[in-house]
């Protein structure tokens, strides 16, 4: 730990801040950057006789006016080379020298990694990429000048400079018609080249790391001071779920706020995951993967202002700010209060459970989503009085669905701590058996947090005890069921395996000649066959029905070793067979 000391003699206790941070953003960029080349190369090879007659094309029309080509030739030959020094000049005069070793650094890859994957597309490691690149003819695969350009330019960040980006991409546009002109280089080539430079630029910038521009506790002290607080104490208390700095403040009236600090580098942390589950789940359930930082602030903030105004007990938002461009803070008036995490299973009574949902039940009335509702967003005061925190997962103006989900997540979290006839019996006291009905359908693992599904991971007959005391209460409710996810895992699964099966099957029939087979085949014998191997089926079904000792359906049976047949081709016979009975 270290002490910052910032004006007026305040000391900001908290961890030293690294220098350099990797940011997920550059991780992200690196793979969005990988995944374009990789759809950009494969339609290219499909295209590749549209992308040959588009290149004689150009090639046309650069011979009808041959003094414009010399004149792109000249400008963007030496631009490409002249904007980058220009750029590198500008930042050492004000002191930015790192960020120009980095763009070294990463030219130099850049230059280095193009030859090698050149040399290694020359040598016939893969004649059609070769051909696509080169056109067949003896020019390099990929621009190594460029390539270290672009890398250069990425790792550099100059695209956050308008004026600059706008030259080096002027030049760069100059350079590729003037090597395409003089047939030097091929349109995939400019595309491919540009692209593996991009993903060049942003792993340098993601492994040596980038500066550290997160303010620290003095700066955060500032801002506070710029509306009207007068911080006399401070220190970095244990972040929160989301990986936001959280700070304890004393004041000079002897009060104190919990500051909650969103940094930019932050916004895109757990994106994958938030990526998958907007992908799998429908769109009325799905969060909105990447937030700019205002957006952060102001959802956070609405939650906040909302759950006040609905009469909830949640810790009241006295102020925002933005600090710098890098970052913002929520001020709340501070509470001293234990999560219910921490509080043991015999001390949640009764009582407490009414409480809890009452809470939600104001939330509720109000259209307010929480959509966190686990033990580490409802907490105890000292007098044992509830309150929610963690806003910033919420919706105002909540759907139906949402608010089922919320009932739906606080039935399972309880249950897993108290047992689901409490948990049920409590809920219903206060919103009433045809809420919990209601949110039955939305009793789904995929439905709940990531942390409440760890939990049921451990725990035995959960989500099924609820749901039976739910239809104790509620015996004639019919409520229809609701569908969250667009698909399942093993969907995917199934379709990558038919894939797979379906290109073995056709690579084989495409070495037979199948008008030959059908013109000349014996149907009467054909016939014979199939119903041969149908009995084949047949005899398999009735002997797996004299092993097991369940009485199992003779049609049902015979159709699981159809399908068996069909799966042996993917997998094992011995596996995906056994697999299919089970």
């Amino acid at each position: 730990m270290v002490e910052s000391r910032p004006e007026n003699d305040v000391y900001v206790v908290e961890p030293l801040l690294p220098q350099r941070l990797r940011r997920p953003s550059d991780l992200l960029r690196f793979i969005a950057t990988l995944l374009v080349l990789g759809a950009v190369t494969l339609l290219a090879l499909v295209a590749k006789q549209t992308l040959i007659g588009l290149e004689a094309d150009v090639k046309e029309g650069a011979e009808l006016v041959p003094l414009l080509s010399r004149i792109a030739a000249f400008l963007g030959g030496a631009a490409v080379l002249i904007v980058p020094v220009a750029f590198a000049v500008e930042r050492v005069f004000h002191r930015d020298g790192l960020r120009v070793a980095e763009g070294l650094i990463a030219a130099i890859v850049g230059m280095a990694g193009s030859f090698l994957l050149g040399q290694w597309l020359v040598a016939g490691n893969a004649d059609d990429l070769r051909v696509l690149l080169t056109g067949d003819r003896t020019i390099e695969p990929l621009n190594t000048l460029l390539t270290s350009v672009i890398a250069y330019a990425t790792a550099v960040r100059i695209s956050r400079r308008p004026t600059w980006r706008m030259l080096m991409w002027t030049t760069v546009a100059l350079y590729i018609l003037a090597f395409f002109s003089g047939r030097q280089i091929t349109i995939p080539s400019a595309i491919v080249t540009v692209l593996v430079g991009m993903a060049i630029g942003y792993a340098t910038l993601y492994g040596v790391g980038s500066p550290n521009t997160r303010p620290p506790g003095s700066a955060v002290l500032a801002a506070l001071r710029k509306l009207s607080f007068s911080p006399v104490s401070a220190r970095r208390i244990e972040d929160d779920h989301q990986g936001s700095r959280r700070y304890a403040v004393g004041l000079k009236d002897g009060s104190s706020l919990d500051v909650t600090v969103l940094d930019r580098d932050r916004q895109v942390a757990g994106l994958a995951y938030r990526l998958w589950r907007r992908f799998r789940l429908n769109s009325e359930t799905r969060r909105k993967a990447i937030r700019s930082l205002r957006a952060e602030l102001e959802r956070e903030a609405l939650m906040a202002y909302a759950a006040q105004a609905a009469g909830a007990s949640t810790p009241r938002l006295i102020g925002t700010s933005e600090i710098g461009t890098e970052a913002a803070l929520l001020a709340y008036e501070h509470i001293d209060t234990r999560p219910l995490d921490e509080v043991p299973d015999a001390e949640i009574d009764d009582e407490l459970l009414a409480q809890i949902w009452e809470q939600i039940e104001l939330l509720q009335i109000q259209r307010l989503a929480h959509r966190r509702l686990t033990g580490d967003s409802i907490h105890l005061d000292r007098s044992g009085r509830v309150v929610l925190t963690d806003a910033r997962s919420g919706e105002v103006a909540a759907g139906d669905l949402l608010l089922r989900l919320d009932v739906a997540q606080l039935l399972t979290y309880l249950a897993l701590r108290v047992g689901p006839e409490r948990s049920v019996r409590a809920a219903a006291n206060v919103m009433g058996p045809d809420a919990l009905a209601a949110a039955m359908p939305l009793l789904q693992q995929i439905a709940l947090t990531r942390e409440t599904r760890s939990a049921l991971a451990k725990a035995k007959n959960v989500l099924p005890g609820i749901r039976e005391h739910i239809v104790a209460l509620k015996p004639q409710g019919k409520v229809e069921e609701i569908r969250l996810e667009r698909f399942r895992p093993r969907t995917l699964i199934t379709i990558i395996g038919s894939a797979i099966a379906a290109y073995i099957v056709l690579s084989q029939l495409s070495q037979v000649n199948v008008y030959q087979v059908i013109t000349t085949a014996n149907w009467a014998w054909s016939g014979l066959a199939l119903l041969a191997s149908f009995t084949s089926f047949v005899a398999a079904a009735l002997m797996l029905r004299g092993f097991v000792p369940e009485r199992l359906p003779l049609w049902r049976t015979v159709l699981v070793q159809f399908a068996a047949s069909f799966v042996k081709l993917v997998a094992p016979a011995a596996v995906g067979g056994v697999a299919i009975n089970t």
